[in-house]
């Protein structure tokens, strides 16, 4: 009898295991949480091009990325709004630099993955250290889009393009873009204010 009942807990065990190493292996489901207003600090490579800065997902479509690094970007800030892609420089407009017209490209491609996804009410993919890969395909090439234990964004990879995005400090609010442009006004007016201080203080020839 004992033998019997040692038998039954032993195949009870296998069974228990096998059956949480295809869960941890296998497909799962996670929350998601992509639908949220966001911001994040942003490091991207694309081929040879290296970037970093904060990113803002303030609703579907509606996106701002602003440059840290590398020099060439730096103070830039590209906003997508409705199709359309502006370039600002501490409260000035201008069209898109050269140098950043790749991030432009790899932004678009972000924004139609992430907010495709954000409309499921739940994330399906593999599950690796904690994190949940997604598989997708855009007119620019698959990609893969990675999301944490909470189901925000971390990672965002498009092989065929070259491209690596990794997200840290990852934080959801109830961020407005009005908010956000107030705040791009009051950095030019403070800028212009510096300029036309700075021009008072010069001494006359």
């Amino acid at each position: 009898m004992k033998r019997i009942f040692t038998f039954v807990i032993t195949i009870a065990a296998a069974v228990c295991l096998t059956a949480c190493a295809v869960t941890k292996g296998g497909s799962i489901s996670r929350r998601n949480c992509l639908g949220m207003p966001f911001s994040a600090e942003v490091s991207i490579t694309i081929d040879r091009l290296e970037a970093e800065g904060k990113l803002v997902r303030y609703g579907e479509g509606v996106w701002e990325i602003e440059f840290s690094e590398p020099n060439t970007l730096s103070g830039v800030k590209l906003e997508f709004s409705e199709g359309n892609v502006m370039a600002s420089y501490k409260g000035l407009s201008f069209s898109v630099p050269q140098s950043a017209i790749p991030v432009k490209a790899m932004m678009l491609n972000l924004m139609s993955a992430v907010d495709s996804n954000a409309a499921a009410e739940e994330l399906s993919g593999d599950e690796k250290d904690g994190l949940l890969s997604i598989s997708g395909s855009l007119d620019g090439g698959d990609y893969t889009l990675t999301v944490d234990g909470d189901g925000l964004l971390s990672g965002f990879e498009m092989p065929n393009n070259k491209l690596t995005m990794k997200f840290t400090e990852v934080k959801t609010a109830e961020i407005s873009l009005e908010q956000s442009t107030a705040e791009t006004t009051s950095e030019a007016a403070s800028g212009t204010e510096l300029s036309e201080t700075t021009a008072t203080a010069a001494p006359a020839e």
